[in-house]
């Protein structure tokens, strides 16, 4: 028996009970959490934004120690430490064909199996594959990844989401060159890890932008050069910050209507936007056709942050042995796991940076 954090309804709030894990089958592995990340997606999970299977445990980043493996498991052994990769790619599908893993048809195939039970014998099911909101887990080999040398176990539960989403977002999806400019919209944990990618990347300006003023100082350390608090002169506001041309990048960390439609007008003629943040079906953005023809600028979504983990993890840890990349600083509240609620809170208030579960 293991403690976790259950989501027994949509819209319900999370309950930590215990629940019965299953020795791994073949091909699974059982991982001891170090830590884990409170990403705005398990919120959208809770609350229906997203659609997951329940009742299930939440959570998609995560780290930890692998505690015992399956028949024919062979990538990692009982003592390893693993990241958790929420999104393995099948490799067959058409987009795995293309190369686009980030993109897999199959990749939460496995959020709709039945991965454990709670003490009265209900069935569980794991959110987003992997169900890192409980001391322990069982997933499929296919969902761990080696902890890169020299990236502290804890830290690394970072690199499950909101370090790959921000770090592909400037360097895969919207291919930030150096001496180009960069607003960055949000400054949760996946914004200030794309704060700290556009550094890395060479941006010459680099604009946080976010509702709360007390944001300013965590922006500022991650790389932001200005900081504008969000209003309706937004655009405006940047666009002054840049000669009044607008910035070269936005990359929007929200997934609200007006935020991914203010980044796109603070953005040159020719500009690119990439839109991280995941919004409801609620969220319209609207454009006519003559501002698309006359702007010129590219708007584009990104999934995981267009990121291969298997390929990128060894990139981000070279940048943090070098550190040019500091995991800790995205981090703002290290919480237990009952502390996970009181974090969906401070999400939907706008506050800090990244909630980190401490196991």
């Amino acid at each position: 028996m293991v403690r976790a954090a259950i989501l027994s309804a949509v819209g319900s709030p999370l309950e930590i009970a215990d629940i019965e894990l299953p020795e791994p089958g073949p091909g699974q592995v059982r991982v001891r959490l170090a830590a884990a990340g409170v990403c705005h997606s398990d919120l959208s999970l809770s609350n229906g934004t997203m659609r997951v299977p329940v009742p299930a445990v939440l959570g998609h980043e995560g780290a930890g120690t692998v505690v015992s493996v399956g028949e024919g498991v062979t990538g990692v052994a009982p003592g390893d430490g693993v990241v958790l990769n929420w999104a393995p790619s099948c490799g067959g599908c058409h987009a795995c064909s293309l190369g686009e893993v980030w993109l897999c048809a199959n990749a939460l195939a496995g959020a709709a199996d039945v991965y454990a039970q709670r003490s009265d014998g209900t069935d569980l099911h794991p959110g987003l594959n992997v169900a890192a909101f409980a001391e322990e887990t069982v997933v499929s080999q296919r969902c761990v990844l080696p902890v890169p040398d020299g990236v502290p176990l804890t830290d690394a539960a970072l690199l499950g989401c909101a370090v790959l989403t921000g770090y592909g977002a400037v360097h895969h999806s919207a291919r930030v060159r150096a001496g180009e400019s960069v607003a960055v919209y949000g400054v949760g944990g996946v914004g200030l890890a794309t704060l700290q990618a556009a550094r890395i990347a060479g941006a010459s300006r680099i604009v946080a932008v976010d509702v709360s003023p007390e944001k300013e100082e965590l922006a500022r350390a991650a790389g932001a050069t200005d900081y504008v608090v969000a209003s309706e002169k937004t655009a405006r506001d940047i666009r002054g910050l840049t000669g009044g041309h607008g910035v070269d990048v936005a990359v929007e960390c929200v997934g609200r209507a007006v935020t991914i439609r203010t980044a796109w007008e603070s953005t040159r003629r020719g500009g690119r936007t990439t839109v991280v943040g995941i919004g409801g079906k609620d969220q319209q953005v609207t454009f006519n056709a003559l501002e698309l023809f006359h702007w010129g600028r590219t708007l584009s979504g990104c999934v995981y942050g267009n990121s291969d983990p298997a390929a990128d993890l060894p990139v981000l840890a070279e940048h943090i042995r070098a550190e040019r990349l500091d995991l800790s600083a995205l981090v703002t509240d290290r919480i237990a796991l009952d502390g996970i609620p009181s974090a969906f809170d401070h999400m939907i208030a706008g506050k800090g940076g990244r909630a980190l579960v401490v196991f």
